[in-house]
């Protein structure tokens, strides 16, 4: 059993990453106002990339290379490229708390895919949380208020990359030596990325080149930081505090890019938020 400053610890960690995560994407957004998004796509999966297979190396030796489940390796990181690649055009040209909102629309979609794709049974209590959550959605997309921007969808087309993601990510724990599924977290993206972004190449400048850099240390230390989270508190318990993304991203949107916070996205994200955590709630009881 835990003591209760471990689980402190561990809630304290979370919270940290939740927010560097935030601050991640913030500087993604920023990026892609310097280069073009497939560059900065690019320098946060390799960089981060780079950091992950030198601190795998110090710590494990080779063992980081083998997997038992390649084909599900590669779904999994190709699922996670793609969701990173619709968030980041959508961070081009809609608020990065907008979008934000919008990718945690996913532990929702979670529930979704485990009852269509596992056969798992739920209630009528998280069967009325997923419409909940559904509705908030459209609150933050804001059909019916005013012109919806399509970059939005590409948010929302993130946030079901990013379920099926963590799908992956729970038929591989277990099954899975935890650094083998660390590595290819992002080694098959930045394999991926380092041939397509041949074409839109720009050369960076040193201060871009060096956020570019930042960004996907900016990564790498969110993931070390979830990860110890774990190692101090269980992730039935942790997993709600990520939730705090979402209101660092809104302040993030708000002091660094002015972005305005709209009634209608204010209320869909305190719905989509109180339905994830409903969920999260039902499944532990």
């Amino acid at each position: 059993m835990r003591s209760p400053s471990s689980l402190l610890t561990g809630i304290l960690l979370t919270l940290c990453a939740g927010s560097i995560f935030s601050g991640q994407d913030a500087l993604g957004k920023h990026l892609t106002s310097l280069v073009p998004v497939v560059e900065v796509i690019w320098g946060r999966y390799v960089f981060q990339t780079l950091i992950m297979t030198a601190y795998l190396s110090a710590t494990t030796g080779r063992r980081f290379l083998k997997t038992r489940h390649p084909f599900l390796q590669v779904a999994r990181g190709s699922m996670l490229l793609s969701a990173t690649a619709c968030m980041y055009f959508a961070l081009s040209q809609v608020p990065l708390a907008d979008a934000t909102a919008v990718l945690f629309f996913a532990p929702i979609l979670v529930t979704v895919l485990s009852v269509v794709i596992l056969k798992e049974r739920i209630g009528i209590h998280r069967i009325s949380a997923v419409v909940a959550g559904f509705l908030g959605m459209l609150l933050v997309l804001r059909p019916g208020f005013g012109d919806i921007d399509p970059a939005l969808f590409l948010a929302l087309a993130a946030s079901a990359f990013n379920a099926c993601y963590l799908m992956l990510t729970r038929q591989l724990s277990g099954r899975e030596d935890a650094a083998s599924t660390q590595f290819n977290t992002t080694a098959t993206g930045a394999v991926v990325l380092t041939i397509v972004v041949i074409p839109f190449w720009q050369t960076p400048d040193l201060p871009t080149l060096g956020l570019m850099l930042a960004i996907g240390t900016v990564g790498s230390l969110g993931h070390f930081t979830l990860v110890n989270a774990f190692s101090h508190a269980p992730a039935s318990l942790l997993s709600p505090f990520l939730y705090v993304q979402v209101l660092t991203a809104s302040l993030l949107s708000v002091g660094l890019f002015g972005d305005p916070l709209s009634p209608t996205m204010l209320v869909g994200t305190a719905i989509l938020v109180a339905s994830g955590l409903y969920i999260w709630w039902r499944e532990n009881r």
